[in-house]
Order: structure tokens, then C-alpha cells, then sequence
């Protein structure tokens, strides 16, 4: 989309001006917002979003700030300051006190996913996690080597698959 004011750039800044209960709502190039008085604060780090966020909602006692991580060395205290984990292991470590900060930011602790676009929403989250029931209890069933129940399970599976992928 191109500036709505010079017509000549690419629209990087969307202004909304409310005046007399009217909205308009403008796209406008770098050079055109800042010749309306439109300065942008484009410092943006993630790094600092996730840490301004770890002090909302998480009650660390003094020995929940001094948790180390084994692995790369990082304390919680650490992750709270700079916004990021040291590594994969942290997510251990920390798990207590990350899960209500990943509820607050993403209202979840659960990854789901997206459905396929091709999926009514409905009926396709059903199929998609009735699959993902049936493939956890697929999993036990061969952890208990209970292999009979594995392939009723596996053809179950395979079925909900051929289902979702031929509905238009």
C-alpha cells in the first residue's frame, strides 16, 4: 500500500485521528508521518516485551529468583532482567513460574496450533483434536505394548485423517 499523502512510498505508518466522533484512518510513508508531527518509537525488542511482562502475574519467593538452570547457568532473576531464556533446558527449570506468565500472554500454557484452512472451524477443531486424543492414546497403547489396541487406534487414526482431507 502506498502513502496516502504522497502517493509515492510505501505506507509504513497507520494514523487513526478521531475528530468530532469521526474516525479516519490514514497510511502514510516514514517522511510524510514525521512531517505531520508523527514520531514513531521503532526500538521494539521482543527481548523487552517478554521481561516487562515477567513481572506481571509472577509471585517469585526469594528462593524461586535464585533457581539456576543446570544446563547454561541462567537464574530466573536473570531471564526477569534480560527477557529471553538461556536455552531449551530453562523451560524446565523455570516451568513454575513460566507458566503463568505463557497464560497471560497467550491465555493458554497449551500450544494447539492453527486448523487447516481447508477445514470448517468447527467441525474440523473437533476432527482435529479427536485425532490428538486418539494419537495420545496411540502412544500408551505402545508403551504398554498393547499392539492389537494400537492398530484399532492407528486405522482409527488413519480413517479421521482420510475424513478431514476429502471434506471440501
Amino acid at each position: 500500500m502506498f502513502c496516502q499523502v504522497c502517493g509515492k512510498n510505501e505506507a509504513t505508518v497507520e494514523f487513526t485521528e478521531i475528530i468530532n466522533e469521526e474516525v479516519k484512518q490514514l497510511h502514510l510513508c516514514d517522511q510524510c508521518a514525521k512531517d505531520k508531527g508523527i514520531e514513531m518509537e521503532q526500538n521494539f525488542s521482543i527481548a523487552d516485551f517478554l521481561a516487562g511482562m515477567s513481572d506481571l502475574g509472577i509471585k517469585s519467593s526469594k528462593g524461586d529468583i535464585q533457581i539456576k538452570c543446570k544446563k547454561c547457568g541462567m537464574t530466573f532473576e536473570d531471564f526477569q532482567k534480560v527477557g529471553r531464556l538461556g536455552c531449551g533446558d530453562c523451560y524446565i527449570e523455570f516451568r513454575k513460574n513460566l507458566l503463568p506468565l505463557l497464560k497471560r500472554i497467550h491465555g493458554s500454557t497449551r500450544h494447539i496450533g492453527k486448523s487447516p484452512k481447508e477445514v470448517d472451524e468447527t467441525d474440523g477443531k473437533k476432527k482435529i483434536s479427536e485425532a490428538q486424543e486418539l494419537r495420545q492414546r496411540l502412544q500408551r497403547a505402545i508403551d504398554a505394548e498393547e499392539f492389537e489396541e494400537a492398530a484399532a487406534l492407528r486405522d482409527r487414526i488413519r480413517a479421521l485423517e482420510k475424513k478431514t482431507k476429502e471434506k471440501p
